[in-house]
């Protein structure tokens, strides 16, 4: 979840919506890669995740990575919830999933060195206080009693909303972990194309890295259970968009998207003020019921950007939100696979060339239906695997033609990154099926072996 915005002034008139958004548009060779990954602490005496205060807390986590590691705070009432460094920062999820929003960066190899950095400190610190972490797409076991809501006056407000508008959006705030990838766009032209792609090919990412088959300590019949229950949070916030295919898509058009969106709040003078459901439209006419007569900023505008979630979405950048939580090497193989997408036009064209032909209705499905069945769902005919095979190669390619080079030139470019997706589809089974069969054989159906094997 985002922090609040901040840096914009008064909205003045509608233009300025989707000037924000345009704004973020950058010449390719200022294209950056902005890699986020979330994870599960948990005692590890216990098992159980951990509370916000204590001993063995969320808050002595933060306090150690701040004292140890240079993290400067970040503050809201009184309570610590955050952390900055430079371009970065340490943020905390509904239930305490730690997460680090990584800074705007060059290469994969930048970003994954990033990622192993940040990894190193957290174990540093988790082994002194007797905590582990690991990045799975769904809590394999804990209720959601035992997760605590972290003291945000955002998540409070969600929290109370969230019942109302969907099956299972509680769950998704506290029992859910994803890795996501920011990249830029050179104008509206190409962020309607990248917006499109992103879409359409969302559901291959979720099939390759499904990696959450259990909750509350059993199987739970789906590959990908965090994308199960993102179907359910909030139809008015989430989805495919349909309209991005259509014919007239822009920043315009996603602007009258975004105002559709119902509000969860404003945010003055470091409080959370409640607007549940109301209307940012309203907001702007100065007929907001939460702050009768004020109108918006810029700021309030950037917050409210942050409160839609659908599969893809475009701030001053666009973001790729469809990825189980995982291993390191997932951490560092999600922005690979869209940055070979994404980052040459070849491979973008490629990439389009596979989707194009697929209907509203199709994507709609195969969202459901990747979900449960993994690389074995099917579109058009085809089966997901031979798409994803498809979709490595289309990246394997634009990662070649990038050739950034690592380790002072002795690796040529960034395709290893995604040798870990390769194997997946080698052997032609989800990183779900490989917990399952663990779990039915080795682990003799004991879900807490996921602690012993799979933490950081």
């Amino acid at each position: 979840m985002s922090i609040p915005q901040s840096g914009g002034g008064p909205i003045e008139n509608h233009s300025q919506l989707a000037e924000y958004l345009a704004d973020g548009c950058k010449p390719a060779d200022q294209w950056r890669i902005g890699t986020e990954h979330e994870k599960f602490g948990y005692c590890r005496d216990s098992l159980l995740p951990l509370p916000y205060e204590g001993e063995r807390s969320i808050l002595a986590m933060l306090e150690g990575l701040r004292d140890q590691f240079g993290w400067s705070p970040v503050e809201e009432a009184g309570h610590l919830i955050g952390l900055t460094k430079g371009k970065a920062n340490i943020s905390l999820e509904p239930g305490g999933q730690l997460e680090l929003s990584g800074a705007p960066l060059e290469s994969i190899h930048q970003t994954c060195d990033e990622a192993n950095e940040h990894l190193r400190e957290v174990k540093v610190i988790a082994d002194r206080i007797g905590a582990g972490f690991f990045g799975m797409g769904a809590a394999p076991e804990w209720t959601h009693e035992q997760m605590p809501l972290m003291p945000k006056g955002r998540y409070k407000l969600m929290d109370a909303y969230m019942g109302k508008v969907g099956e299972h959006g509680t769950k998704m705030m506290r029992r859910t972990t994803t890795i996501q990838v920011n990249l830029d766009f050179a104008s509206e032209a190409d962020m309607v194309k990248k917006f499109r792609v992103a879409l359409a090919l969302q559901p291959i990412a979720v099939a390759l890295f499904a990696n959450s088959p259990f909750f509350e300590g059993k199987l739970n019949g789906f590959e990908s259970f965090r994308a199960r229950i993102w179907q359910d949070t909030d139809k008015a916030r989430t989805g495919m968009l349909p309209f991005v295919f259509e014919d007239g898509m822009g920043f315009e058009r996603y602007v009258d998207y975004a105002l559709d969106v119902p509000m969860y709040f404003v945010y003055r003078d470091g409080k959370y003020i409640d607007a549940l459901g109301q209307s940012f439209r309203d907001f702007l006419a100065g007929k907001l019921p939460a702050l009768p007569g004020e109108t918006p900023t810029l700021s309030d505008w950037a917050d409210h950007l942050t409160t839609a979630f659908p599969e893809a979405r475009i701030k001053k950048y666009m973001e790729m939100r469809g990825a189980d939580g995982g291993p390191w090497r997932k951490i560092c193989a999600l922005p690979a696979i869209w940055v070979g997408l994404m980052y040459n036009s070849s491979s973008l064209d490629a990439a389009w060339d596979l989707a194009k032909d697929w209907t509203a209705e199709q994507r709609d499905q195969l969202r459901l239906d990747v979900a449960k069945h993994g690389l074995q769902a099917q579109i058009g005919g085809r089966e997901v695997l031979d798409i994803a095979r498809e979709v490595l190669k289309i990246s394997e390619a634009g990662l070649k033609a990038r050739a950034i080079p690592g380790a002072g030139g002795l690796i040529p470019d960034e395709t290893h990154f995604l040798n870990s997706l390769q194997e997946i589809v080698d052997r032609g089974y989800s990183p779900a099926q490989k917990l399952i069969r663990l779990y039915r054989c080795e682990w003799q159906g004991d879900v807490k072996r996921v602690y012993q094997e799979y933490s950081y």
